[in-house]
């Protein structure tokens, strides 16, 4: 039996198996059939969410057939940020929310993940169901008489209900009247409600890339290239810059000088704000093995606490909820806030780096440095199979004598892609000369003895 999903839902080609009508409406199926279990005699239902592809409306018609053809109803709400079905699965009292986005990747590509009734992602086990009834056609065994077919429901005003639990998390004596703001809604999720929320909290407001077309979504705009926002940030003389991606739960910022801010960065800010209020849970912060060095770094000189985790929100989630944190997050932007939402928001995330700035007095540019940011390089390698690291004594040797060579001032980390065939080579170093150096050698190695090219 094959897989469907990677390591955040899944995820592919729009038009092209996983990512085909055929296959999205046998998804639905599933997912009706796994919730139908623990409903009892109520009638369950799916919210289902997108983001601005032009593929969006197709696989939401697939997915919503299948959902239907096995006796459960959909709630479409349209385009909204991906926590923003993580709260309406949770408020309307769904057995299941569903977000049809890629998030960062290109129009070409869309994505499936899925929400369970308690507003978290699946667990591995719940996904591993949905793949053994899509793969083993065992849905034809839970086929409803034609009287018991699910509908379509509608939710009225959902973008307005969703502003109304963001300005929820920024506090009723605070304002952001006089600060000038920029956004970057990557032509997404975020498109119509960021600027919404901002304008209702008193925001001087600018808006860059929020005229979606259905192809232009994250092309060369939001959190992965924020170069326009910087430049806008400067033209404007904005007080930061906020930049989404293409379903609304990352964030990247830019401080007033018109310099990005690493997600590392605003984890620290966010968890120095909720020590300083006694809110940080355990004094505990949990990152990934991605964050830079310098985070480590600046977590031992602030007191916090430090945990490491796998690459990818879930798992992030996953060791907060092991190990009692309320806050988390990944270098890409990924900020979890535990006390605010189930899963990562880039908006709330925002809202939480203004909220340290007020508090503090200080400009996003005097937070940033709270933390240095070590120099880092990273070199993602075609290859062939993703053979045990471990088992490729010359790679392993080489990885060896980097590690040896940058000693405590550096460090080297290569994993594999949770969803490409690919090998990541990162390394961090004292400077950028060094990093690069290191990290190509490394990557050099990876391609002759793994490498897709031979």
């Amino acid at each position: 039996m094959g897989r469907l999903f990677g390591t955040d839902g899944i995820r592919g080609e729009a038009n092209q198996y996983p990512m085909d009508g055929l296959t999205a409406f046998r998804v639905g199926q599933a997912i009706a059939v796994t919730i139908k279990e623990d409903a009892g005699d109520r009638k369950p239902v799916v919210i289902i969410g997108k983001d601005t592809r032009i593929s969006g409306d197709m696989l939401e018609g697939a997915l919503s057939a299948g959902i239907t053809s096995m006796g459960v109803d959909v709630c479409p709400i349209g385009v909204l940020p991906t926590p923003a079905i993580a709260y309406f699965t949770i408020t309307t009292g769904a057995r299941a929310g569903v977000v049809i986005s890629a998030s960062h990747n290109p129009f070409r590509d869309n994505g499936i993940k899925i929400f369970g009734n308690n507003g978290f992602k699946l667990s591995d086990k719940q996904e591993a169901v949905i793949e053994s009834l899509v793969f083993e056609n065992k849905v034809s065994e839970f086929m409803p008489l034609p009287e018991s077919f699910g509908c379509i429901r509608t939710i009225s005003n959902s973008l307005e209900q969703y502003v109304t639990f963001l300005k929820g998390h920024f506090p009723e004596n605070f304002s952001l009247d006089g600060m000038k703001i920029v956004l970057d809604t990557a032509n997404g999720a975020t498109y119509e409600v960021a600027p919404l929320l901002f304008e209702a909290l008193g925001a001087g407001l600018s808006v860059i890339h929020h005229q979606p077309n259905g192809i232009n979504i994250n092309d060369r705009c939001g959190s992965q290239h924020t170069e326009d926002l910087e430049s806008e940030v400067l033209r404007k003389e904005a007080d930061a810059g906020f930049a989404f991606d293409g379903d609304g739960d990352r964030l990247i910022a830019v401080d007033e000088t018109g310099r990005k801010l690493t997600g590392d960065q605003i984890l620290l800010i966010c968890a120095r704000s909720l020590k300083e209020a006694g809110q940080l849970t355990n004094n505990l912060l949990v990152s990934t093995v991605m964050s830079n060095l310098g985070l480590t770094r600046a977590c031992r000189e602030y007191g916090i606490d430090r945990h490491e985790s796998a690459v990818g929100d879930r798992y992030v989630l996953a060791d907060m909820q092991a190990h009692g944190s309320v806050l988390g997050g990944e270098e890409s932007g990924h900020i979890i806030l535990l006390d605010h939402h189930t899963t990562s928001d880039g908006i709330i995330t925002a809202l939480k780096l203004l909220v340290a700035m007020i508090e503090t007095g200080e400009t996003l540019s005097e937070l940033a440095k709270l933390m240095t940011v070590y120099p880092q390089k990273l070199i993602n390698v075609p290859v062939r199979e993703k053979r045990d690291i471990s088992t490729v004594p010359k790679l392993v040797e080489s990885i060896r004598q980097v590690e040896a060579e940058l000693g405590d001032e550096g460090r080297v980390l290569v994993r594999y892609s949770g969803t490409q065939n690919l090998c990541r080579v990162m390394v961090e170093a004292a400077t950028m000369a060094m990093t690069e150096k290191c990290c190509r050698l490394i990557a050099d190695q990876v391609r002759k003895t793994l490498g897709s090219e031979m």
